[in-house]
């Protein structure tokens, strides 16, 4: 079990009675917390460093709420939500996501909006308390106060560098309530202020450990310092490819900690996945949960899995049966490519419990047949031909299977039991590993030369890629200087990190995010590379000017 989990989490049940955990989306999100009376002794210290990552749940992860990772997947060219049969309308928005026409009085966007400024809130509180009281007042030493402060800071820094990606131009904050109504600021600026918090705090930081799991460290914070550096040409008309580099450099050299001894690529491709994936070697930053202790579950079962998934996977999770691959997709992924056979899940699905076909039920196209998951998205029950946004079914589509829960449910398969899983539904959700470094530099590296591999480039993605090939299919799947081009680069991201929330970035630096077609999408103007500051917020704080376009 993972017991140093077990307690950072279990610091956070007496959180809900201390703080408002939810944020009204109808008013002024920068001056809501009042903790005066708390930080009396070290427990209650601890409790308010931790809260902003419970927060972080509702807004970084696939959580069933609009957060940052929704509009950034499902605005990509490889998930959707279609409309399937009775289910998933949900008023346009996941097509106005899709086919980028979302608009400035979006609820989802406000949502997110204000789910990520409120975290801002729950670090800019505990870096002012614990800057204003005194040691003995608190309960801890010196070095755990600047190690405290350090870590809101850089965590910090990670919510203004999601709120920059999607809307550009926004206030900083950092006092509660200070200004109430801040002005925009010019998402260059935002990039300086990010970098240089980053730079500030990482060395007073805790390196990356067993203790530091779920937490920000610094290996977090240089993984940070990668995301910047490989999208500053973007985000401040200035590339920084040797930044970049550099910053990889200290988490591949393994010069920040790692959580399980020496941080390194894990030998396989499910490690960094399963219910025990606090036993990678290459996580480096994630949302952390522990179901048996603190009863602390991942949220994602909510987007992904069918309405009878509990049937396919032997627990207690069942979903909306809403986020899709895009149709097509499926297929870049070679037949003897593990991922394709591991991390999507594909055709007539079976019970976990006796291997027997699992039945679909509650109504809907394919009520007491078996379950079969297509690459399509069409009405295949009617026969017909239409295939869109708004023509799915039950069965439409290849679905996520990258995470894997754990059986909770004992039962008998060709003759053997199933034992239940004792780590059942604590998977992390991992927000950075070593395997997106890797491509980082790797990026970096061929954008630095002309856009051509070099066979530094080439090793690096050849490290992570061939974990997904048996030893007799490698040599004919192996990356060379001449195949590794930048567009098979971005096929290349697209096939590792499909779910993990990076596609819009990506399309927008290799400049397919508003030029591309795909499936039913086709292109969008170019000021859809960023999102509409939320009319709400821009009617209570006049000082939010609009991002051009909207």
């Amino acid at each position: 079990m993972k017991n140093l989990k077990k307690i950072i989490l279990s610091a956070l049940i007496a959180l809900p009675l201390l703080f408002n955990g939810c944020t009204k989306l109808d008013e002024n999100i920068y001056s809501q917390l009042v903790t005066d009376n708390y930080y009396n002794n070290k427990n209650e210290v601890l409790s308010a460093v931790l809260r902003p990552y419970t927060h972080a749940n509702a807004w970084a992860t696939p959580s069933g709420q609009d957060g940052w990772w929704r509009p950034s997947e499902l605005s990509g060219d490889q998930l959707a939500w279609p409309t399937k049969g009775r289910h998933g309308e949900d008023g346009g928005k996941w097509k106005r996501l899709h086919y980028h026409t979302w608009l400035v009085d979006d609820g989802p966007l406000n949502n997110a909006w204000s789910l990520m400024f409120g975290g801002v809130g729950f670090c800019n509180d505990p870096i002012e308390n614990l800057e204003k009281r005194s040691l003995s007042q608190m309960g801890i030493t010196q070095v755990e106060k600047d190690a405290y402060i350090a870590e809101l800071k850089l965590l910090r820094a990670y919510h203004y560098l999601k709120l920059m990606d999607l809307f550009g131009n926004i206030p900083v904050v950092t006092q509660v309530g200070i200004p109430a109504k801040p002005e925009t600021r010019p998402r260059a600026e935002v990039f300086a202020f990010i970098e240089k918090e980053i730079k500030d705090n990482i060395d007073k930081a805790p390196k990356l450990s067993r203790n530091m799991i779920g937490r920000m460290s610094q290996a977090g914070g240089y993984a940070m310092l990668v995301e910047l550096y490989l999208n500053a040409e973007v985000w401040t008309g200035t590339a920084r490819w040797d930044d970049c580099i550099a910053a990889a450099d200290k988490l591949i050299n393994n010069e920040a900690g790692g959580q399980n001894g020496a941080m390194s690529l894990d030998p396989n491709i499910t490690d960094q996945f399963k219910s025990t994936n606090d036993l990678s070697k290459e996580v480096i930053f994630a949302i952390a949960y522990e179901f048996r202790v603190a009863n602390s579950q991942p949220s994602w079962t909510g987007e992904f899995f069918h309405f009878q998934q509990d049937r396919i996977y032997g627990g207690s999770r069942n979903g909306n049966n809403g986020v899709v691959m895009v149709p097509g997709n499926y297929t870049k992924y070679s037949d003897d490519d593990l991922r394709k056979s591991t991390w999507l899940l594909q055709g007539p699905q079976v019970r976990f419990d006796n291997g027997q076909p699992a039945l679909a039920s509650g109504g809907n196209e394919y009520d007491g047949q078996q379950i079969n998951f297509v690459d399509e998205i069409r009405r295949a029950k009617v026969n017909s031909t239409v295939s869109n946004m708004s023509e799915g079914e039950e069965n439409s589509g290849i679905r996520f299977n990258k995470y894997k829960l754990g059986n909770n449910i004992a039962g008998i398969v060709n003759g053997n039991p199933v034992a239940i899983d004792p780590n059942y539904n604590c998977n992390d959700w991992n927000l950075y590993r070593l395997t997106w470094i890797y491509f980082a530099k790797a990026e970096a590296l061929m954008r630095k030369n002309g856009g051509t591999a070099t066979a530094e480039a080439v090793q690096l993605v050849n490290d992570c890629k061939k974990r997904a090939f048996s030893d007799a299919n490698w040599p004919a799947n192996q990356y060379t200087t001449a195949n590794l081009t930048l567009d098979e680069l971005l096929n290349e991201r697209g096939r590792e990190f499909v779910f993990e929330g990076f596609r819009r970035d990506d399309l927008i630096r290799f400049g397919k995010f508003h030029t591309a077609s795909w499936w039913d999408h086709t292109p969008s103007a170019s000021f859809r590379q960023l999102f509409p500051i939320p009319l709400i917020q821009r009617t209570l704080n006049e000082n939010l000017a609009q991002n051009p376009g909207y």
